[in-house]
């Protein structure tokens, strides 16, 4: 026996129940799209209907795992589509209050709100559970390149940390490498410093992963701002940490108990010139130790000692 044909979707208005009394409810304010927009999503993200709705009740995704956005690249998105209008729809899951939640589609929905529109083409899905909005949302910006990679890094984090997903399931997910997932989350084992610069574009990831090769959070510093002093390209870094890595290692005599307040100072001094500091005293006398690995390493120090007097 043949199966009946399926029915064809019913408008937005005949799938969600009209409330008797005004005002009418934001989901009757979705108009349907007179044409369907081609979309690629997912299979198991099963669609309700194509509209055009206000963008004062869509709400920003709480899973989006991009921080920044450029202002002038949102100004450039916003003036195209004052022009063209939005070329493809926005991806939004309906609220239990008569909202709707925005899926995939930041960085449109901020253009458009800049361009002064007052409705935006949306297709809307059946609720998703919380992991599938946050791979939905990383998938579509790892594939647009959208996120830097220290973003990138924090949501496979996200993933890993709240889902409780291994590396390998992640990289599935994604279409990328299990090595590549690895070294992504690698890049969070940096100073905070030198996370953020990779994040704003000061170094690139190559610079990154070079200085991750470096032992401790003061060599890695005092390199990060040898990089950015000397501008430094990815292979002469690599040279370099090959040459602070084949230096003959110092013994070291043992220390005495250490006093809380040089601990305190040496801690300070560290932060302040990016380089090893030892502080020892005898008495209310004592001396400073200034470690320096090169005569960049040296130059650099002496420039920090200038600004700071300037």
């Amino acid at each position: 026996m043949d199966e009946p044909a399926q029915q064809p979707l019913e408008p937005i208005s005949q799938i969600v129940e009209t409330p008797e009394l005004p005002p009418a409810s934001p989901m009757e304010l979705a108009e349907p799209l007179a044409e369907p927009v081609k979309e690629a999503v997912p299979e198991n993200l099963p669609m309700v209907s194509m509209a055009e709705i206000p963008v004062e009740i869509i709400k920003p995704n709480p899973w989006q795992p991009r921080r920044v956005f450029d202002d002038e690249k949102l100004a450039e998105l916003s003036a195209s589509i004052k022009e063209h209008g939005i070329l493809q729809p926005l991806v939004v899951v309906p609220l239990p209050d008569g909202t709707f939640q925005l899926i995939v589609g930041e960085r449109r929905l901020r253009a458009s709100k800049m361009a002064g529109l007052a409705k935006v083409p949306v297709v809307i899905r059946d609720y998703l559970e919380e992991q599938n909005k946050l791979e939905l949302a990383l998938i579509e910006n790892i594939q647009r390149h959208n996120l830097d990679p220290i973003e990138e890094a924090l949501a496979y984090k996200q993933l890993i940390d709240q889902y409780k997903l291994t590396q390998e399931e992640v990289a599935k997910k994604v279409g990328k490498g299990r090595t590549t997932v690895t070294n992504m989350l690698r890049l969070l084992n940096l100073p905070l410093k030198i996370q953020n610069a990779l994040a704003e574009g000061k170094i690139t990831e190559g610079h990154a992963r070079s200085i991750l090769a470096l032992p401790g959070m003061e060599k890695q510093l005092a390199l990060y701002d040898m990089i950015v002093l000397q501008q430094m390209t990815v292979r002469q870094v690599e040279d370099k940490v090959r040459e602070m890595l084949e230096r003959p290692k110092q013994v070291k005599a043992p220390r005495g108990p250490v006093d809380p307040e040089s601990a305190a100072l040496e801690s300070d001094l560290r932060s302040k010139f990016g380089t090893k500091v030892k502080v020892q005293k005898s008495g209310q006398a004592g001396k400073i130790t200034i470690e320096f690995f090169s005569q960049e390493e040296l130059q650099n120090f002496l420039d920090k000692v200038k600004r700071l007097q300037e």
